[in-house]
């Protein structure tokens, strides 16, 4: 249930030097807005009253069953054509609750600004020796370690990568591009102009992160700037 399709993001190849049209001024960089974090605009007032509002728990727990990546709950709202996302908040605790009760081996989880159906971490072991064919297909050694330098010091340059990896890390880098799983984040204020990279909403999705503040934080490894794109 946690295999992700994401199509927005395009592959930008490195060539091209063309600036974003507009750019916030900053000391090192400019970057693009986030949108690692969907935002949910759907709430309302606190004006209106959704107590009696009531959800049909068998079809939210039919959508959410049913999809490929995380649904937010303004587009869960929308699909069950309620005017206030509190009722599915409410909804989905609620399974939650009898998902506990019944002793599954699932919940509903928030996964990059969204909800989605996700195994308990407890089956973690036989779920990996199932997919781990499947993982080593798709990330190699060194892609992995590339994509763990960008997102713990995106925005970072790819000089930046290749000096803490020791190695030119150019088609990795493109490589991971092509999987939606790191982005073009804006390009540094330096002479060239030089790209800035940092990781997708799609890197959240598959590693099951609601935010780049959920990264496994260590001494070692300072947790990534606020700032940082999470798109």
């Amino acid at each position: 249930m946690r295999l992700v399709r994401d199509d927005e993001h395009e592959v930008i190849e490195e060539q091209d030097t063309n600036a974003p049209a507009d750019e916030p001024s900053d000391s090192r960089v400019n970057q693009e807005q986030p949108d690692g974090v969907v935002q949910d605009n759907a709430d309302e007032g606190p004006e209106l009253d959704t107590s009696d509002v009531q959800v049909d728990l068998r079809t939210l727990e039919a959508l959410l069953f049913s999809t490929h990546h995380p649904l937010t709950a303004g587009r869960l709202a929308e699909l069950l054509e309620l005017e206030s996302t509190k009722p599915i908040r409410r909804a989905i605790k609620e399974l939650n609750e009898q998902y506990i009760t019944s002793d599954r081996s699932f919940r509903i989880e928030q996964v990059a600004g969204g909800y989605q159906m996700l195994t308990t971490p407890e089956f973690g072991d036989v779920l990996k020796s199932l997919h781990q064919k499947e993982i080593d297909a798709k990330l190699t050694k060194a892609a992995l370690e590339t994509l763990a330098i960008i997102a713990y010091k995106q925005p970072i340059l790819r000089a930046d990568i290749e000096a803490i990896r020791g190695v030119a890390c150019g088609e990795t880098v493109r490589s991971l591009m092509e999987k939606h799983l790191v982005k073009i984040a804006g390009r540094a204020e330096e002479p060239g102009r030089p790209i800035l990279y940092g990781t997708t909403k799609r890197f959240l999705e598959l590693f099951g992160l609601n935010s780049l503040k959920d990264l496994p934080q260590s001494e070692a490894m300072p947790p990534p700037p606020p700032t940082a794109a999470q798109g």
